[in-house]
């Protein structure tokens, strides 16, 4: 048996120009057996035996596929850049300017603040490796970091991801790189950078796991302010595209428990799609109404605070929103709960306190807003492709968020 441990850590920039693509650094331990060495020439006197010579291959690392996988996403990563992007053949690192160069598109920064966030996908990815599905979970990283990106009231600059594999698989990797390409798009957001980790030797074979990091920017006296929020301001709330990327490990308990098929149409779910293919839907990304709103109100602050409705739902996220002398009223019967969570209630036995705990319940996103704003800042959310519901309003209180079932 042929004990091998390896780590491969890269970059994604080689000398001869083609974008995110790295010198490896590899360091490996390997034990010879004894089948093989039973097939080596038996020592003699006149020919000691020498020592065998270690390799890459012998390492388990196939270079050639290496290359072969670097040569593969260079487009997906070029497709996601823009003016701001600087070329950087041979780099250690990526290269972005922080506004435009040409006055016409100049934001003409006074107090520009960076703002940055890490986030992974979960155990959603254990899903996307049972379906043989890898192209969604890509876009899920990208929305984990932007949609807390924008909370600030930051314009999402660039991204960067860490996939850490057992062994590379050019297939695999090239479906995830591909989705964070089209999470990057559809976010407005450049991927200059990132780094591919293979360690046989702390993942199962066909594992995987991702993390990704995103910074942008934004006007200091444009920032979020928690203080700013008032009573009597409305609350707004985006809807979610289904389950998004929390509360992963709950789900995988129930589909285990329920003995559910994740390569089975529920009707009563939906009548066309797999409840694999229902969970793999991929984390809404709010990016683009949210900054395309707020450029519209550069002026007024009509927009007093926003939260990422993540793990902790409506009540462990919407709160953050809030300081310590409002609370939160909203109302459970101000949107329809979609179908996937009362599927997962039913089949898991989930009381509504911990549904509501765990998951988004489907409402992504919430925008706290000035009465008088309220109607403008919903249609123009609507406009751009969003579902907004009135969840309720800010009252007095201790910086809570209060669920009526009325």
């Amino acid at each position: 048996m042929l004990l091998v441990s390896v780590e491969l850590v890269s970059d994604y920039t080689n000398k001869s120009g083609a974008k995110h693509i790295p010198d490896g650094i590899i360091s490996f331990y390997s034990t010879v057996p004894i089948e093989l060495r039973s097939t080596m020439p038996a020592p003699t006197k006149s020919s000691p035996r020498k020592p065998r010579s270690l390799t890459y291959a012998g390492s388990g690392v196939d270079i050639a596929a290496g290359d072969k996988f670097v040569g593969s996403i260079g487009s997906l990563l070029r497709r996601t850049h823009g003016q701001r992007v600087i070329d950087n053949p041979g780099g250690f690192a990526g290269l972005l300017r922080l506004d435009y160069n040409e006055q016409l598109f100049k934001h003409n920064y006074l107090d520009p603040v960076l703002v940055a966030c890490a986030d992974g996908v979960g155990t959603k990815v254990h899903l996307a490796i049972e379906m043989g599905k890898h192209d969604t979970v890509g876009i899920d990283l990208v929305a984990m970091n932007v949609n807390d990106l924008i909370v600030q009231g930051a314009e999402p600059l660039l991204f960067l991801d860490y996939i850490a594999v057992h062994k590379v698989d050019q297939d695999v990797l090239h479906a995830l790189v591909r989705g964070i390409s089209d999470g990057c798009q559809q976010a407005g957001c450049a991927l200059i950078g990132g780094e591919t980790a293979e360690m046989n030797d702390l993942y199962k074979p066909g594992d995987y796991d991702l993390a990704g990091f995103s910074v942008g920017v934004v006007e200091l006296k444009r920032a979020t302010d928690p203080t700013r929020v008032e009573a009597g301001d409305i609350v707004l709330g985006l809807e979610s595209s289904g389950v998004h990327s929390n509360g992963y490990s709950l789900v995988r308990s129930i589909i285990k428990h329920a003995k559910l098929k994740l390569d089975k149409v529920y009707p009563e779910l939906d009548p066309d799609r797999t409840l694999g293919e229902i969970l793999l839907t991929p984390t809404r990304i709010y990016a683009d109404s949210i900054v395309k709103l707020l450029r519209a109100y550069k002026v007024k602050k009509v927009i007093s605070g926003m939260a990422h409705i993540t793990g902790g739902g409506l009540e462990g996220n919407l709160n953050r929103a809030l300081h310590d002398k409002v609370d939160a009223s909203i109302s459970s019967k101000a949107w329809t709960v979609p179908p996937v969570f009362e599927f997962l209630q039913k089949h898991g036995g989930v009381e509504t306190e911990e549904m509501r705990r765990v998951f988004n319940m489907g409402i992504g996103y919430c925008l706290i807003v000035r009465p008088t704003f309220a109607n403008a800042v919903a249609q123009r959310l609507e406009k751009s492709g969003e579902t907004v519901h009135v969840l309720g309003k800010i009252t007095k209180g201790k910086g809570v968020v209060k669920i009526k079932d009325t």
